[in-house]
């Protein structure tokens, strides 16, 4: 008996219990063919829709977001400083532009950050703006009246449209601010040097800009006014080769109180000018301790 159970072979038998019907594995592919199924009535919507539409879709994908867009186009020292700005007086607005798209209308009275003002001044107007200046409550410069009118007159130049393009592309999105035209020209920039020709040759200039301008605003909230300038060009003699230019001045300022009650945020300036033998890291850390420095000194009374 116990030599028959010496030799006796043991089998081991492993019994695999399948989840069939009631196990979880079917949901996973369910997952997979709903999404595959809201894709593709997503693009079935999308083929549907104007050419509006789909370039708007586009555009929300393809755009960078506003620190992208600023890195790319003002470099690292400027989107530092606005960065900088932005945590100190906006936190979440300055943690929401790493995943908002670039506005393609911005609002220069709400960049808040000097440097970035004039850095997308000068990437939108290119050469066009002259004696560009920013301060806390806005910014100003002046246009030349050739770049938009025959001389002497209020004849568009062939250039006038694409020009004014240009000029829209910083005033459409405006809001909550003031747009003040000044449509200056000297007597003798007109022919005959006749001042009521001086003066109605201004004014249709102004009237034809301000109303280009007026219908392109997305926000009702800023007021756009106007005012035309004549005076006489001292020295001038008639008969020169060349009558003199005249100016479009444009000033677009901040108002007191913003459409939702709150006051204005003034454009900064934290950056003075950087050491060439640093990094911007460095000049970011140097400059933001000098702006510290500076500001307890001017709290205390001692600047």
């Amino acid at each position: 008996m116990a030599a028959e159970k010496k030799g006796q072979t043991i089998v081991i038998k492993k019994i695999y219990v399948t989840a069939g019907g009631h196990g979880g594995g079917w949901k996973v592919a369910l997952a997979d063919f709903m999404t595959a199924l809201m894709c593709f009535f997503l693009v079935m919507w999308l083929l549907a829709q104007s050419a509006e539409t789909k370039k708007a879709v586009s555009d929300y994908f393809s755009t960078p977001s506003i620190i992208e867009y600023n890195f790319q186009n003002f470099g690292a020292e400027i989107t530092l400083e606005k960065l900088f700005l932005d945590l100190i007086n906006e936190p979440l607005k300055a943690f929401q532009q790493f995943m908002e798209p670039i506005d393609k209308t911005p609002n220069m009275l709400d960049m808040g950050s000097e440097k970035v003002v004039m850095a997308y001044l000068a990437d939108s107007l290119k050469e066009m703006a002259h004696n560009v200046k920013v301060h806390p409550d806005g910014m100003e410069f002046f246009l030349l009246d050739t770049d938009f009118f025959e001389p002497g007159t209020a004849t568009p130049t062939p250039q006038f449209v694409q020009n004014m393009e240009k000029v829209k592309s910083i005033t459409t999105g405006l809001e909550d601010g003031k747009l003040v035209l000044t449509s200056f020209i000297f007597n003798q920039s007109v022919a005959g040097s006749q001042p009521d020709l001086a003066r109605k040759v201004a004014s249709e200039r102004l009237d034809l800009i301000k109303t280009k301008i007026e219908s392109s605003l997305e926000h009702s909230s800023i007021e756009v006014t106007g005012k035309v300038a004549v005076e006489d060009k001292k020295d001038w003699v008639e008969g020169q080769a060349k009558r003199p230019n005249g100016l479009i001045y444009v000033r677009i300022l901040q108002k007191d109180v913003k459409s939702n009650g709150q006051k204005p945020r003034k454009i900064e300036t934290l950056f003075g000018t950087a050491s060439t033998d640093m990094s911007v890291y460095d000049n970011f850390v140097k400059q933001v301790s000098t702006a510290k420095k500076k500001k307890a000194l001017e709290k205390n009374g001692l600047e």
